[in-house]
């Protein structure tokens, strides 16, 4: 839903903790663009944040760590064709401002001095997805720590095999003004928390790990009895089955994903390479393909941004862009890319939404929102049932991606051989190996159990971390290479 009334409310807010307490107001704000764009400039922004997080962890029943920090500045910007001008700043006053945009000028200026009248500001249009309260307050510290007390009674209680347990509560609130050279003036309130769980169990002198948790846009009051109970139970789980795993075998095989977080290798083999900086360079393995078959049949994989309270999602991007639903790509064809306010106008096409920055101190790319595969109509017991030899793989860890050749390693924290449609036993030090376009083509079979992940991911590019959101059903992939253990 896109709705004025909210949005108006989140620019006060903004402008009450970002401009007022410094002095500064909308004019000011026009006046340092007008400096910025006098020498002649494709686009310029002022990208204003401040940011209050906190964190807790407790392990074997001790709060080991329990943080608070505010970080608030402003990110000023230039763009000249491809070339950016940056500057940025922990002041907030004007002659900081000021001297943030005569800086960019003087890095950006080529062309001839000249007066520019900067538009009249108009507000952004803006979605309303998530409340815009802080979520630090709404559970006071004892209460936080309960909350982690609770989830180590829990585990241990579960199974007498779990020797430890870790657990980490984490809240923040960000806010975030954007006043851009059109006149666009933007803003977002944007909460977001995630309680994670750590299980280790031990068994003959055998030690295995698992893990579990999620999280949103939204409040603390999110994670009660059923939700925390489940992180626990998943966790537990998940150590418990390692106890038992044997070494992965290795070769090229069917393998069969798991729903919702095992999406993470749809974003990292796939998503990436849809990014617009990387495809308007060429260097990405999907460059000059829109329109062509890029995947199998039945694939349809998008990139969603307006997905009420996901961990991914924003009201507006980091330059201001109304967030959007992205169909990236449609029935196996390639149709659209994700982009930021430059790689779009110098591609031809408009922003999609996914321009976003790690903080004030960096500059925006296009970067994935929450990025998922649509389901199909197989039931996940008929896909693991179609194996005859393969891999069963539920959950994974870290992976990596080579943007250019689209190849892909990753690593299954939770799997199971299956032989003749049954499933014999876990295995463990599976890793899977491939490229990303070719994966997409030897998809065979897509469940009906499409789901998004409990809200954990954290995407890093060149340096910077944003939150973002995985997703989709069971799927069988034919012939991927599997590097095992055994």
């Amino acid at each position: 839903m896109i709705a004025r009334e909210p949005t108006l409310a989140r620019l006060a807010t903004a402008e009450s903790l970002l401009l007022t307490p410094y002095g500064l107001s909308m004019s000011h704000l026009q006046r340092a663009l007008g400096e910025m764009t006098s020498h002649g400039v494709d686009d310029a922004d002022l990208y204003f944040q401040t940011t209050r997080s906190e964190g807790w962890s407790l392990e074997e029943g001790i709060v080991k760590t329990g943080s608070f920090s505010i970080d608030q500045g402003v990110g000023v910007r230039a763009v000249s064709g491809e070339k950016t001008a940056f500057a940025y700043s922990d002041d907030l006053s004007w002659d900081s401002l000021l001297d943030a945009a005569h800086t960019v000028r003087s890095i950006s200026g080529q062309g001839q001095s000249r007066k520019v009248r900067v538009p009249a500001a108009k507000t952004s249009k803006s979605r309303s997805l998530y409340p815009g309260l802080d979520p630090i307050g709404t559970l006071d510290s004892a209460a936080k720590i309960a909350l982690l007390e609770k989830v180590e009674k829990l585990a241990k209680a579960r199974d007498p095999r779990v020797v430890q347990v870790m657990a980490g509560l984490a809240a923040e609130h960000d806010v975030v003004l954007i006043a851009r050279a059109d006149g666009t003036v933007a803003a977002d309130v944007r909460p977001l928390v995630r309680l994670s769980v750590t299980v280790i169990a031990e068994q003959k002198g055998r030690r295995e790990m698992g893990s579990s948790g999620g999280g949103g846009r939204f409040g603390l009051a999110y994670f009660d009895d059923a939700v925390v109970s489940g992180y626990v139970d998943e966790a537990v789980q998940s150590a418990l089955t390692n106890l038992d795993a044997r070494p992965a075998p290795a070769g090229e095989m069917t393998v069969v994903l798991g729903p919702g977080w095992p999406g993470v290798l749809l974003h990292e083999a796939v998503g990436h390479g849809l990014e617009g900086d990387f495809n308007r360079k060429g260097s990405s393995a999907f460059s000059g393909r829109i329109g062509q078959r890029v995947a199998a049949k039945g694939v349809t994989v998008l990139d969603d941004g307006t997905i009420a309270d996901r961990r991914g999602s924003l009201n507006v991007d980091d330059e201001g862009c109304t967030t959007q639903k992205n169909v990236l790509i449609e029935d196996g064809i390639l149709k659209g890319y994700i982009q930021d306010a430059m790689n779009a106008r110098l591609m031809g096409v408009k922003p999609t939404g996914n321009g976003r920055r790690e903080s004030y101190a960096h500059v925006p790319m296009p970067r994935m929102t929450n990025t998922y595969m649509l389901g199909g109509d197989k039931s996940p017991d008929e896909i693991v049932a179609s194996i005859k030899k393969g891999l069963y793989a539920t959950n994974f860890g870290g992976g990596q991606v080579d943007i250019t050749s689209g190849k892909f390693v990753f690593s299954a924290s939770q799997a199971y051989w299956v032989e003749n449609g049954q499933i014999q036993y876990p295995v463990k030090g599976a890793t899977l190996v491939g490229s990303g376009p070719e994966s997409l083509k030897k998809i065979s079979m897509i469940g009906n159990d499409m789901r998004l992940d409990s809200g954990v991911g954290t995407c890093g590019k060149e340096g910077q971390s944003v939150p973002v959101g995985v997703g989709q059903p069971t799927l069988r992939i034919d012939g991927l290479t599997v590097g095992g253990t055994a």
